[in-house]
């Protein structure tokens, strides 16, 4: 049986492959699809552990309430959080950050800002400015110097050594400002955070901002493996329970909608490879049905001859399985090594990203994902196989003497 379904396929080759060519459209749209999406969350992940949140982050209970002042009197004792942060086995690195709008003058220019106050000595493990250095160096621990983004400073027209004066408001609502020298160029993965972000060490941040000992937020990376939502439900216990305090303890996944919203969104696109497959399969319905009525005097003959019904449905459905098991192999194959290509040099988004305050950087790594890749040809030779089913109940109804007929 096999081998007649195989000889069936290569009688009419150009058809075949018609119907082979429109699966392996389907499943390359569909794993290029995944690619793209997994290195959009994946990017999203890094990217949010990095630079915003950590994988869990720490505020103050009341800090929510007026998130959106940036109240810095909602604060936290950094010293007495880190030293019970660093009895926890769970916890592998904690660091504090300083979060504030501020605005930078230099000479008769001016213009609005976000300053990032980091511990250098321990933000190593987050977001490690080091790697995205583009020129200077890092600032040394209780001194005056800063780093400015690189489209920041190319916005002011700036170079390393120039002293810039950064103007904000304290803890107390009142105003402060101190001068700073620009002693390095980064350049964050993220547009917006290139545009508008400069990083001070956290202590003089502390100083302009009147918190000295205090910090906005404190990010929190976990043990490989570590499952994060418990850990931060007892970071939140522990640290009540040790000094009193109630923080709010979050992972980087439940603070961030739009990551949570990848998650969901991928019953989403099950959703779409299912219709993508669907379309697909029409194609060798339509070329099932035609063969059917072409080869009616041979399906009459082979029944004469013999052939149960559901032989000659086994026959046709055979036939549709090779076909799609064939065009979907190459598919996947094709899209695989495109998807290896472009994860290789990155599709640019700088200029659709620009001036848009997301999470995601400009330059998109897709990936591969061998279980998913492997998923998807599964499921598009199933549906596609199944799509025949239809067409073969009515080749294996056709009667004898109908057959014959087209003799």
């Amino acid at each position: 049986m096999v081998k007649l379904a195989v000889r069936n396929i290569t009688r009419n080759l150009r058809r075949s492959l018609l119907c082979a060519f429109a699966i392996a459209v389907s499943a390359m749209a569909i794993v290029l699809l995944f690619a793209l999406i997994d290195g959009m969350e994946a990017d999203m992940r890094d990217n949010l552990v990095k630079y915003y949140t950590g994988e869990i982050r720490i505020r103050s209970s009341g800090y929510a309430e007026h998130e959106r002042y940036r109240p810095l009197y909602q604060s936290l004792d950094y010293a007495t959080i880190t030293a019970v942060l660093d009895r926890m086995d769970e916890v592998a690195a904690s660091s504090g950050r300083i979060e504030f709008p501020l605005s930078i003058y230099l000479g008769e220019r001016s213009r609005p800002a976000v300053g990032l106050g980091l511990d250098f000595e321990r933000e190593h493990a987050f977001s490690n400015l080091g790697t995205i250095l583009t020129d200077g160096r890092l600032p040394t621990g209780g001194t005056n110097e800063l780093l400015l983004g690189a489209a920041l400073a190319k916005s002011l027209g700036t170079n390393i050594g120039e002293r810039l004066t950064l103007l904000a408001s304290t803890a107390a609502g009142s105003t402060n400002a101190m001068s700073f020298t620009v002693v390095g160029i980064v350049t964050p993965p993220i547009g917006a955070l290139s545009a508008s972000a400069l990083y001070l060490d956290l202590e003089r941040a502390q100083r302009l901002l009147h918190m000295e000992g205090q910090v906005q937020q404190i990010v929190v990376r976990a043990v490989s493996k570590a499952p994060l939502s418990p850990l931060a439900a007892r970071i939140a216990a522990d640290i009540f329970t040790t000094v009193g305090i109630e923080v709010e303890s979050k992972t980087f996944s439940q603070i961030n909608e739009l990551f949570a919203l990848f998650l969901t969104a991928r019953l989403i696109y099950y959703a779409i490879a299912l219709v993508f497959f669907i379309l697909g399969s029409t194609v060798i319905i339509n070329t099932t049905m035609m063969v059917i009525y072409e080869r009616m005097a041979e399906i009459g003959m082979m029944k004469a001859m013999g052939m149960q019904d559901g032989e000659v449905r086994l026959l046709f459905l055979l036939e549709g399985a090779f076909i799609s098991a064939v065009g979907a192999l190459v598919g996947v194959l094709v899209a695989l090594l495109i998807a290896y290509l472009l994860g290789k040099r990155g599709i640019d988004f700088t200029e659709a990203m620009s001036g848009v305050d997301m999470e995601i950087s400009s330059v998109l790594y897709p990936r591969t994902n061998v279980r998913t890749s492997i998923g998807i040809y599964v499921y598009g030779v199933l549906i596609a196989t199944l799509a025949t089913l239809a067409p073969t109940r009515r080749a294996a109804k056709i009667q004898v003497v109908e057959a014959l007929n087209y003799v």
